[in-house]
């Protein structure tokens, strides 16, 4: 994969992490660390394990209040709100481990994604009282499944789709919350080459035609450095370095940390 041409970064970010601490007990996961996101991006959160990723993620999605600092989205201070809030702002995130209704069909996965926008109750939903909104969900939901080619299996069972159209699933159920800015936990994880392919592909097309800016964690160094704009570099909860991947490749500090033994190991 070849990198994606940088972007110019809009004035305003679409999210900034300020002075950001979590510590639990006597354990510091993130320490004074800050970041900007600017709209239309695709930018990577990368470090070795324990670098303090994923309590980040945390807390910017709303799972963990930050200890001290401040979490500010589309301008507004949304440091400890609640996840089911952040949706509502268009902040949705996805999981390393998918969370879908494995017993339910791949449309009625991203019909269920589809609630936050519906205006209906979900007991008239279930019950069939609002058709109009029904409808338009179904409406919305076959277009979704259109985008991500899963269209021929929205009648199969979640549970037996293949790992990374399962991953490919979960972005849809996302897409059908409208999110204005998506984290990714690891949206690679577990694939082979030709998945990991055809899922940057979908990351690209989320941006490019759905408007929808990235962020991501990742570790498959390969696929970060073809599809992000901009990388930081996590390292003991801190802000390691922050650049285009070229100079992120090029870090001394970086390589020595991280960046050496991970590209080795690709």
């Amino acid at each position: 994969m070849t990198p994606t041409t940088p972007m110019t970064p809009a004035e305003q970010p679409i999210l900034q992490v300020r002075d950001l601490v979590r510590a639990f007990g006597g354990i510091v996961a993130v320490d004074n660390f800050s970041l900007d996101v600017y709209p239309g991006t695709i930018h990577g959160l990368i470090g070795p394990n324990g670098a303090g990723k994923t309590t980040t993620f945390n807390v910017i999605s709303g799972f963990y209040a930050p200890s001290s600092g401040k979490v500010i989205y589309l301008g507004e201070d949304i440091s400890g709100r609640d996840t089911s809030a952040l949706a509502e702002l268009g902040l949705i995130r996805t999981f390393q481990g998918t969370t879908l209704f494995h017993q339910l069909s791949v449309l009625d996965n991203v019909r269920l994604g589809c609630h936050r926008s519906a205006k209906a109750g979900v007991v008239s939903r279930i019950l069939g009282r609002d058709r109009a909104t029904e409808d338009a969900a179904d409406e919305k939901a076959s277009g979704i499944l259109q985008f991500f080619a899963l269209q021929h299996l929205a009648e199969e069972l979640a549970a037996n789709l293949p790992h990374g159209y399962q991953r490919a699933l979960g972005m849809a159920v996302a897409l059908a919350a409208d999110p204005k800015l998506m984290l990714l936990d690891e949206p690679f994880t577990g694939m082979n080459p030709e998945e990991t392919k055809r899922m940057a592909k979908l990351v690209r097309r989320l941006r490019d035609e759905q408007g929808v800016t990235v962020m991501l964690i990742e570790h498959d160094m390969q696929a970060v450095m073809g599809l992000c704009e901009i990388i930081t570099v996590m390292n003991f909860g801190t802000r390691l370095a922050e650049g285009t991947p070229d100079e992120v490749r090029a870090n001394p500090a970086v390589i020595e940390a991280y960046l050496g033994s991970a590209v080795d190991a690709a």
